[in-house]
Order: C-alpha cells, then structure tokens, then sequence
C-alpha cells in the first residue's frame, strides 16, 4: 500500500529549499542600494508557483543525475526572478501604477522609481546568468534551451507581448478569443515555460512532454481566471495588492466577460482538462502537479 502524498510537507520542503537559494543567489552587495531593491522585491513573499512547477515537473519521474536536480533548481530560481522583475516593472507608474504587492509597498513606492527600474532589469538578466553557471557540470545544450525557453517566454512573443496587448485594450471590449490570446502571453507562458524547464531538465520524453505543455497551457489560463475572479471578490487586505484595479483602469477580464459565475465555471473546466493531461502523459509521480493545479483555483490571494 503506498503512503500518502503529503503535499504540504512537500510544499513547505520546496520553498525552503527555493527561498534559501534566493537568499543566496540575489546579491545584497550591488552597487549603492541596488542590491536592497532587488532583494526586497525578489525575497520573502509571493506563491512561488512557478519554481514550484519547475519542481514538480521534474520530480515527474525519477532522477539519479545531481547535475540534473542543480539545473531544475536554478530554472526554479531564474524563472521567479523574471516573475519579481515584472512585478516591479509592472507595479510602476507607467504601467499599472499600484502602490502595494505582497502586502507591502511596491518597489517603486519603497526606493523610487529609477531604483526599481533598475532593480527590475537587475532581476531580469540574474536569471540568465543562473541558467548559465561557470565550471558547471550542467551541459552547455541544456543551460542554452533553458534560457532560450525562458527567454522566449518573458519577450515579445510571451509576458511582454501579452502586457503590450493589455495596455493597448483599456476601454475595449475584447472577445474570449482574444483575452484568452492576451493571457496566454502576459500570463501562461511564464507558467507554461515553468513546467517546459523542468521536463527539460528531467529529460522527459517528447510524448509526455506534449501532455504536460496542455497541463501547463490549462493551470496558466486558470490562474489568469482566479485572479479576475478575486479582483472582484477579495479586499487588499487578503490578495496583498490592490484589489478592484482592473474594473477601476476599465480593463476587460473573464469576469466581465463571462460574469463570476461563468468565470469560475471556466476555471473548473480548465483544471479538470490540467488533471486529465496529468493522466495522459503516463508519468509516474504527477501528485505534486494535480496538487499544484488544485492550488491555483483554490488560492484566495
């Protein structure tokens, strides 16, 4: 009879372990107070999501190579640093202009806004100098397709290109098809390339790897979903950013397109499709991946 997955001591395990190697890849010795912004907006906060998928997804199915287990760890990391880095940019003025993430004032708020620029382009290219680690017995192929999937995913055809878009769409009325297209770059990408690194990095065969990109297309369109859905159910206090933002700026979502009801419908739909892709792609240990779908829709913040 096999034990039963404990999910949040596999969960509290991981984000040690991640939080750890933050602390001690995010230098706190950068120039003047460089290395303060990045470390306030890169450390002690946040879902971890992403380095978790990375996680999960290469814990998929067995592995014996230590070299293997150091490069999911630092994608875990490098993608949470392309993550931080959008926060901070996204947080500013010029763009979303919001005062508090996390729980706590943005970084533009807290060291002005020329330190969190910088802080966020600090962030941006760290995460391809751990991708790409000196005297590494990590094989040059794997850190190159590491950073070109990453990279992929945060420019213009992923996270940039989908805020793009959601810059240019304020005060328009947008159908599901093009929303969903929005989100599948400022969002799902970032999440889709979280589990494409950590099946690279566990060598996953290309069968399951195709099941496990419609895993990861399915958890980044959900997590785009709750989060409209809690912009209009849930106060500051608990998401630990502003909340109302997106009817305030008049930026069309799922909820004003589908309504709470149809929205949260979708989001269901969505994870039942995560969980069936999961079963699909015949791998051996997905509980932590089912749990982490699970997670997405029943988060509050």
């Amino acid at each position: 009879m096999s034990a039963v997955f404990d999910f949040p001591k596999w969960m509290s395990a991981h984000l040690n372990h991640i939080e750890q190697h933050l602390i001690q890849w995010v230098p706190l010795n950068a120039p003047a107070q460089l290395g303060e912004s990045m470390r306030y907006a890169a450390l002690d906060g946040g879902k971890r999501l992403r380095p978790l998928l990375v996680m999960a997804t290469f814990e998929s199915i067995p592995s014996k190579d230590s070299w293997r287990e150091q490069a999911a760890m630092r994608a875990a990391c490098a993608v949470e640093l392309i993550h931080a880095y959008s926060l901070v940019h996204d947080d500013m003025p010029c763009m979303d202009n919001d005062v508090l993430r996390r729980g706590k004032p943005t970084v533009h708020v807290q060291f002005g806004e020329a330190d969190a620029l910088l802080a966020g382009d600090a962030l941006q290219a760290l995460a391809f100098e751990l991708l790409t680690p000196i005297q590494s017995s990590i094989p040059d192929q794997l850190q190159a397709q590491l950073c070109r999937v990453l990279s992929r995913a945060a420019g213009y055809a992923g996270m940039a290109g989908g805020q793009a878009i959601d810059l240019a769409s304020v005060g328009q009325s947008l159908n599901a098809e093009q929303l969903q297209e929005m989100h599948r770059l400022k969002t799902g990408a970032l999440l889709l390339s979280s589990v494409q690194m950590g099946a690279l990095c566990a060598d996953i065969d290309d069968e399951a790897a195709h099941h496990l990109q419609n895993f990861g297309q399915a958890v980044g369109l959900v997590f785009q979903i709750v989060d409209d859905i809690l912009d209009v159910t849930t106060d500051s206090s608990v998401l630990g950013k502003t909340a109302g933002k997106d009817a305030q700026n008049d930026k069309p979502t799922y909820v004003s397109l589908w309504g709470l009801a149809g929205a949260q419908q979708q989001a269901r739909q969505l994870r039942e499709q995560a969980h069936e892709s999961l079963e699909k792609s015949k791998l051996s240990h997905t509980l932590a991946l089912n749990a982490l779908a699970d997670m997405v829709i029943q988060r509050i913040k």
